[in-house]
């Protein structure tokens, strides 16, 4: 890629497509905050990877406050969900990054 074209794509991005979806990025920042701050008061110990699906799902619901009726938020939520289930029945040992 053409050096800077990628700063390019990524300031139509945020200044388009992403600003219609979700809102002002303060706002949807502050919901995903809220989310997961509330998922990290039932941590104990370090983060692993199932946490981490977790974690990204919430964003996702978060976005899809912003956005309702996004499809792309909602099924990626899914799939992170999914994901940290077949983390779940993985033999112990293994979610402990």
């Amino acid at each position: 890629m053409e050096r800077g074209k990628v700063l390019d794509k990524a300031k139509e991005i945020i200044n388009g497509a992403r600003q219609d979806q979700y809102g002002r990025p303060e706002d949807s920042f502050s919901a995903i905050a809220n989310f997961w701050n509330a998922y990290l008061k039932n941590i104990k110990g370090d983060l692993n990877s199932f946490d981490v699906a977790m974690m990204m799902a919430l964003m996702k619901v978060a976005r899809m406050l912003r956005s309702a009726g996004y499809e792309d938020s909602a099924i990626d939520a899914c799939g992170y969900i999914a994901l940290a289930n077949d983390m779940v029945k993985m033999p112990i040992g293994v979610i402990n990054d």
